[in-house]
């Protein structure tokens, strides 16, 4: 059975997942799940209806980082973690940090940077606090040597390029400047999208969007 990433490509984490694939040029397919329902084919496959998720031989499993680690263990291929113990977990950390005290925070801001939403003062104002400690944090331990974990590309980088431009463009739009602007990311970003592996994602990226904003205008 090949492996079946389950999402959409508009979704940050999915594409995180979809480009380890790639780079390590593990045979997959693609099934299109939306999400936003209570449908049991998804509950059952991805419990807290949220994607990615991957379809293996053993079963379903959910969650960006799991499904990430089960790549690495059962492809050893082109590895993306370091064999050492430590490197691996300093890859490992700057995966949490730039998910947990970067993305996440900066997701707050997405209804109103993004979609046409409103967020108030009070959240803003909150949430700018959270990511300019999140960056701080996230700055003493990314590298970008020329990868965000060192010299060679790893995981770190997978999940860097999904989710680094949306806190970007969600700090610039909602506060006027880029709250990452004093670390390399814009040369960073560039040299990434060289890969051709990348340049895949962005494109089917582009077209998902599309596609998910459509879809929000017509719904009534």
């Amino acid at each position: 059975m090949t492996l079946k990433l389950c999402g959409f490509s508009a979704s940050n984490y999915y594409n995180k997942v979809k480009l380890q694939l790639m780079e390590k040029d593990i045979p997959f397919v693609e099934e299109l799940v939306w999400t936003g329902h209570g449908d049991s084919l998804l509950v059952e496959r991805s419990p807290m209806g949220k994607v990615p998720f991957l379809d293996t031989p053993q079963g379903p499993i959910s969650e960006s980082s799991a499904c990430a680690e089960y790549i690495e263990a059962v492809y050893p291929q082109n590895p993306l973690l370091p064999a050492d113990p430590y490197a691996a977990a300093k890859v490992r950390e700057i995966i949490l940090y730039s998910e947990l005290h970067l993305e996440l925070v900066a997701r707050n801001l997405y209804p109103e940077a993004f979609f046409g939403g409103k967020v108030s003062d009070s959240l803003k104002e909150r949430t700018r606090k959270l990511l300019e400690r999140g960056v701080h944090g996230f700055a003493k331990l990314a590298r970008f040597a020329p990868f965000v974990a060192g010299p060679e590309f790893t995981l770190a980088d997978c999940a860097a390029v999904a989710h680094l431009p949306l806190v970007s463009s969600a700090s610039k739009i909602i506060y006027g400047e880029d709250l990452l602007a004093e670390l390399p990311v814009r040369e960073y970003l560039k040299m990434m999208s060289a890969r051709p592996t990348l340049q895949k994602v962005n494109a089917d990226r582009k077209s998902s969007t599309e596609q998910m904003l459509a879809m929000r205008v017509k719904k009534p």
